[in-house]
């Protein structure tokens, strides 16, 4: 067992130190070394088949990392993303989303989720991929996640679109071009043009 352990240490290191149920066993970890790192404390659980290694330092963004990790279909948008960038005062208090809108509601019981579904185009527009505590994670960039303040404002609130697209511009995330392509692309560029001429 303790060389299998020693192993199975190895393919969570070379995954960056987290690994889902499914992957370790496709890496060939055995059930019964898995609960048994669990139980000798060397895994810890961040959710429901979800498994890190208690070695590494602890998670600077833990929901975002878990949801990065369980549900890597899905992009990081609205709330959570401008806390991301940097461009709210807004704490959120669950994982806001972005899904295509054919795709299945994902079964998480830890973080929340707040799941939006957007069409193929919105949805595929802007994505970056992030490190998160050695995950990746999809996350919209500052420009986009503007426009879908905008386009979802009577959800997140019109205050906090414009004050994300104030410090978007101030703060140089994202040129006028940028924020332009992803307000046609949401089709809300009737509505923040007034606010992007006030701008310049």
């Amino acid at each position: 067992m303790a060389s299998a352990i020693e192993t199975a240490r190895e393919v969570f290191r070379d995954h960056g130190g987290a690994l889902r149920t499914s992957e370790a066993l496709a890496d060939g970890i055995h059930p019964r070394t898995l609960y048994a790192m669990r139980d000798a404390g060397e895994i810890e659980q961040l959710a429901w088949g979800l498994y890190r290694l208690v070695e590494l330092p602890p998670l600077s963004e833990p929901d975002l990392a878990t949801v990065g990790k369980r549900i890597p279909q899905g992009v990081v948008c609205l709330i959570s993303a401008l806390a991301y960038h940097e461009l709210t005062t807004q704490v959120p208090h669950e994982v806001h989303l972005a899904l295509p809108r054919t795709a299945r509601r994902p079964r998480l019981a830890y973080p929340p989720l707040h799941v939006y579904r957007f069409s193929r185009e919105a949805f595929e527009a802007g994505v970056e991929t992030h490190t998160i505590d050695r995950m990746s994670v999809r996350i919209y960039d500052p420009a986009k996640t503007v426009a879908d303040c905008f386009k979802y404002r009577n959800k997140v609130g019109l205050d906090v679109a414009l004050e994300a697209l104030r410090d978007c511009w101030h703060q140089r995330k994202a040129s006028m071009d940028e924020l332009w392509k992803y307000a046609k692309t949401c089709r809300v560029a009737n509505v923040i043009r007034p606010y992007l001429e006030s701008l310049t």
